[in-house]
């Protein structure tokens, strides 16, 4: 099986980074002040219900989030869940519900809103490109195109939606790009020399090493370099914008030559295109569209009526 990036579940790393962008989220709402016009019109000891729900049809992510939003602004709301992350659930679902003291809870909506109708909504995108590729064997990646500070949760919730997680950051994959590639044409060093030495400097470090165990991918545009590529053993080849007659070519020129070095297309994949580009026989599709062009998922939350009214 060829090695594969790192697949993001939720663990303390993701809520580290989470707990950051709550702070910060505090401070653009509070100024380190209060929220004036609740503290206006709501009693100290004013108790609530409220239902968090979706006001689109898609699939959920953050959901595992709330519970760390409310802990970091020392909120008094206890959180029920009524869906998990990864749920597709149609318009109008209750997603949670949560109650406590009313101060907290109005103090709270807007970073909850933000959180979990950005994410789902990334998670509700892949889950369309996925599905627009079912039968072909093809699978989805994510890219490092993601809004700063919230990389890992993006790429969780590309994950929720059934995605597949490229390199997290620079220190978890060699990647050998264009540019990597046109300093090293300087030296007179080929796209295939590129990639010995990385194998060369990857198998000097220590077994205990993590980088030791980094995959290597090289990136090429041009059908000419792909045979000397191959034969360098990469564990994947990026294909960057080629069209599908160039993707079925690089496809053929793979099985003859490396069967087992996958291939990923990347470049102008959208929805309107990712099938036909599965089609051509690449295993991977990266698309930054995944991230930086999804729309938030429409969500809302609700004030109930106390319990037997």
């Amino acid at each position: 099986m060829p090695k594969d990036f790192q697949q993001l579940a939720w663990d303390a790393t993701i809520e580290d980074d989470l707990r950051q962008i709550v702070r910060l989220a505090v401070r653009e709402d509070l100024d380190r002040q209060q929220d004036w016009t609740t503290v206006a019109l709501v009693g100290p000891d004013v108790q609530g219900r409220a239902a968090l729900f979706a006001r689109q049809p898609g699939v959920i992510a953050g959901l595992r989030a709330v519970p760390v939003v409310i802990d970091e602004m020392h909120a008094a709301i206890e959180f029920q869940p009524r869906a998990n992350d990864g749920d597709q659930v149609p318009s109008g679902t209750i997603i949670a519900e949560l109650a406590g003291t009313a101060r907290d809870m109005l103090t709270c909506e807007r970073p909850l809103l933000n959180l979990v109708g950005r994410l789902s909504g990334i998670a509700t995108l892949t889950h369309e490109f996925v599905r627009r590729v079912v039968g072909t064997g093809a699978r989805i990646y994510d890219t490092r195109k993601t809004i700063p500070g919230w990389r890992r949760l993006e790429k969780y919730a590309v994950r929720c939606g059934g995605g597949h997680n490229h390199r997290t950051g620079l220190f978890d994959a060699i990647l050998i790009k264009d540019n990597h590639l046109t300093l090293a044409a300087e030296e007179r060093i080929s796209p295939a020399d590129a990639v010995r030495r990385a194998r060369e400097f990857a198998n000097s470090l220590a077994a205990n090493n993590v980088a030791a165990n980094m995959p290597i991918e090289v990136e090429v545009d041009r059908l000419e370099q792909l045979d000397d590529v191959l034969r360098a053993e990469p564990d994947m080849v990026l294909l960057d914008n080629m069209g599908s007659d160039q993707l079925r070519a690089a496809v053929a020129r793979r099985n003859e030559l490396a069967p087992r070095i996958e291939l990923e297309a990347s470049g102008g994949v959208s929805l309107e295109t990712v099938r036909e580009i599965a089609l051509t026989g690449v295993e991977r599709i990266s698309a930054g569209s995944l991230t930086h062009t999804a729309r938030w998922l429409d969500m809302a939350l609700d004030w109930l009526p106390p319990p037997g009214r």
